[in-house]
């Protein structure tokens, strides 16, 4: 029997959502795009619009950009004279408020870049790396009022491979999403798709990444700085400080070391990397990149360049 084309409003904002947005738009009937208004971008502080109205605006879609949804009561309003089978939010960026919730007949569902309940919260996708772990996953879930904390559609677990960064893995999870979306969708129309409470003792909620979370500890051990190299890849980067220069570090990997230098110490600096000992083991940096420059190989970068000897971040 072939699948009826659901009546969708669609509520995201970066690329991550904007792919999950050209999936749910090639089977259902999108009627209306809310985002995030366009945002000044890089140095130059040039107004630049979301992916996913890029992609709205592409496949001509109706857009809209509430600065915020709370004062904007003629939206809602909008919304359901528009008659949605159901709302589907993927990093959107607001909360929706309680009235949202009930708009749609089939309800407001998320789409949620980690296996829920773990790292509820704004960055699951790092969190993930940072904390070691062998899998991650999607998860969709109806909303409600509290963050992340709506009972459980469906979830797609995906493995870790050991050298994945959180580019890699967003990539990833970004491609897995729109078809999981569209399973829970297919789920909720057939009334065979039971939800499950999250386990609330198995909760942890995650924050938003900082740029200032990306300067290296080398007090740390090599294992988690490793891990921080990939988590804060390719944003906001990890770095440390080469007396007065900061030094982006793009790609590192452990190394067993039980010397008795004091960590932060540049141990040697070869064609494999760069060596910088650490509270246990040493960090090999092997792609780094200097304020101004493009990202290089250890190898290339010793190639008439080297870090001045001592320690890094030792006057930070």
């Amino acid at each position: 029997m072939e699948k009826s084309r659901l009546r969708l409003v669609f509520m995201g904002t970066p690329d991550f959502a904007a792919h999950s947005l050209e999936v749910l738009s090639a089977h259902h009937e999108v009627v209306l795009v809310v985002t995030q208004p366009d945002r000044p971008k890089n140095r130059g502080k040039k107004f630049m619009a979301p992916p996913v109205k890029e992609t709205a605006e592409r496949l001509g879609l109706s857009v809209v950009q509430p600065e915020a949804l709370k004062k904007e009561p003629e939206l809602l309003a909008k919304v359901r004279s528009l008659a949605p089978d159901a709302i589907v939010v993927v990093a959107f960026g607001q909360l929706l408020p309680k009235e949202w919730l009930s708009v749609a007949p089939l309800g407001c569902i998320n789409l949620h870049a980690s296996l829920l309940p773990k790292y509820r919260g704004a960055s699951p996708i790092q969190h993930a790396i940072l904390c070691g772990d062998a899998v991650s996953g999607n998860t969709v879930m109806l909303m409600e009022e509290g963050l992340d904390t709506g009972p459980i559609l469906l979830q797609e677990s995906i493995p870790l491979q050991p050298e994945m960064t959180a580019g890699e893995l967003h990539e990833v999870l970004m491609e897995r999403g729109g078809p999981l979306l569209l399973d829970a969708l297919d789920g909720l129309e057939r009334g065979d798709l039971v939800p499950r409470a999250q386990e609330a003792e198995a909760a942890s909620v995650v924050r938003k990444i900082k740029k200032e979370d990306a300067l290296l500890n080398f007090q740390e051990s090599s294992e988690a700085l490793a891990r921080k190299v990939r988590a804060f890849c390719p944003f906001p980067l990890a770095y440390a400080f080469s007396q007065d220069l900061r030094v982006r570090i793009l790609r590192a990997h452990a190394v067993a070391w039980r010397g008795s230098e004091a960590p932060g110490t540049i141990l040697s600096q070869t064609k494999d990397g760069i060596l910088v000992r650490c509270g246990e083991g040493a960090l090999a940096i092997t792609l780094l990149q200097l304020p101004g420059k493009r990202p290089v190989s250890a190898e290339a970068f010793l190639n008439g360049n080297r870090l001045p000897e001592g320690r890094l971040n030792e006057s930070y």
